[in-house]
């Protein structure tokens, strides 16, 4: 098997997430960046935007996410659940990065290439995927743990407002990220056969 396999073997959804890592907020900055510099596009549209929060940043954000949930979650002991989830997995990182598509890209790409017009925001979200993805190994390779979260739209109006994010900016997902504290469980897999196929003729 090989590296890279092993790699996507080892990347999992993790949950308990600390702070003490070792690389610097600028060399993770970097290394999130590069990672989706170097993910495909469609059109090579670069599509995915992304901003990455630490400190107190990684925090407020994670602070409005719970505002926001409380204003819609009704029943008291289902917010004690969320807000326990959010400070215990999320909050508790180091930080985390926030993905964007740009859709004044998308919508420009549909202008241009009419016949392709209802593909493109498919497209986008293919790169929103593969950017995200590419992150996560990269984190991965790093020795840290990160998950995936959407609580978008819910907090996209707070989020712009707070990080002063474009107008043409869309939120797709949220990674907190950390350190590892307690390792994912085992990960079930559906039989290859209902799952692939392969033709030679």
């Amino acid at each position: 098997m090989s590296a890279f396999n092993d790699l996507q073997k080892k990347r999992r959804s993790i949950y308990a997430l600390g702070d003490q890592v070792k690389q610097t907020p600028e060399e993770l900055f970097g290394m999130v960046n590069e990672a989706i510099k170097d993910a495909p596009t469609a059109f090579n549209s670069q599509s995915v935007r992304a901003v990455t929060l630490t400190g107190d940043a990684h925090k407020k954000l994670w602070d409005m996410v719970l505002d926001t949930l409380r204003k819609v979650v009704k029943n008291p002991d289902v917010f004690e659940t969320t807000e326990q989830k959010v400070n215990g997995s999320f909050k508790s990182g180091f930080g985390t990065v926030l993905y964007f598509t740009d859709m004044d890209v998308v919508h420009g790409l549909e202008e241009q290439f009419p016949s392709y017009k209802d593909n493109f925001y498919d497209w986008s979200e293919e790169a929103i995927g593969i950017a995200l993805y590419s992150v996560w190994l990269t984190l991965t390779e790093a020795d840290l743990g990160a998950s995936i979260q959407h609580y978008n739209p819910l907090i996209d109006q707070a989020v712009a407002e707070a990080f002063d994010i474009p107008s043409n900016w869309k939120l797709r997902g949220e990674m907190p990220f950390g350190t590892i504290e307690a390792p994912a469980g085992s990960k079930d897999y559906m039989p290859d056969d209902e799952r692939f196929k392969l033709f030679t003729k």
